[in-house]
């Protein structure tokens, strides 16, 4: 019985740790074969432990220049989707003006739209535009689509945000550029980060969209998808378990400031 109560007290717990285990297990996959040795071209099952791969992380030709023109379209997509998603959010939650209920609407259809309606509707637009496929025409296509999402995570911090304070910045003579900059800025920090994290994660990961509207341009996602053709160097799991270190210690600083924040506010 005394174990039946511990399991009913501490359910929701264990569901949660589960959970988080079978979403982090893919995680822990890449890591532990980014120290494979395999003997074939396929990188699919445990040969001899090795730190080859992570000593030359751009020994396999043209990786690391395709993570390259990634992450300058990642980084470009977060500040065009980050910069537009804020002003549209604030103007939808702030202001009224016709027309808003569509636009309101409107700003969901890439995220229920399919990935693959949206590639042959952009590369459409741009052959008709006769647009030259490659860097701009994924950079224009990934801030589209990530527009949606930084709106979203934007929008829900605008909406939590408590007018009064700025009625107050204002009743202190500050203008509207100063209470803007000091109080309405700092309080959807949080909603404008989550956004542009989330636009950078999208952008970097991409493949439908890039893949129609890339010509001769060459992203990670589709070098990846390239050489498991022809076999998964061992060098694709370094890249992979990089970038899921870097995300996880950009999330534990965030976490910090946030407390340290916190504390000082008490």
């Amino acid at each position: 019985m005394t174990f039946v109560k511990w399991l009913k007290r501490n359910l929701v717990v264990i569901a949660g740790l589960l959970t988080l285990g079978y979403l982090l297990l893919p995680n822990v996959v890449v890591t532990v074969f980014s120290f494979n040795n395999p003997k074939g071209r396929f990188n699919y099952e445990w040969q001899q432990f090795s730190l080859d791969a992570w000593k030359d992380p751009c020994g396999v030709a043209d990786m690391c220049g395709s993570l390259s023109v990634s992450l300058q379209i990642a980084f470009w997509a977060t500040i065009g989707a980050t910069v537009l998603g804020t002003m549209i959010a604030f103007a939808l939650v702030r202001y009224r003006f016709r027309a808003r209920g569509a636009v309101n609407s409107l700003i969901f259809l890439p995220m229920a739209m399919p990935e693959v309606v949206m590639a042959a509707s952009l590369l459409t637009l741009f052959l008709n535009m006769g647009a030259q496929l490659g860097f701009w025409t994924i950079l224009i296509a990934h801030i589209m689509f990530c527009l949606s999402f930084v709106v979203t995570a934007v929008k829900a911090r605008v909406m939590s945000m408590d007018p009064r304070l700025e009625q107050a910045a204002q009743d202190l003579y500050a203008g509207p550029f100063q209470t803007f900059v000091r109080v309405t800025l700092p309080i959807a920090a949080p909603g404008i980060a989550a956004g542009a994290m989330l636009a950078f994660a999208l952008s970097f990961d991409d493949f439908i969209i890039t893949n129609f509207n890339a010509g001769s341009t060459v992203t990670f996602p589709m070098f990846v998808w390239g050489s498991a053709q022809r076999g998964t160097p061992v060098q694709i799991n370094v890249i992979g378990t990089a970038m899921f270190v870097v995300a996880v210690l950009f999330v534990l600083a965030s976490m910090v400031i946030s407390n340290r924040r916190n504390k000082q506010k008490a």
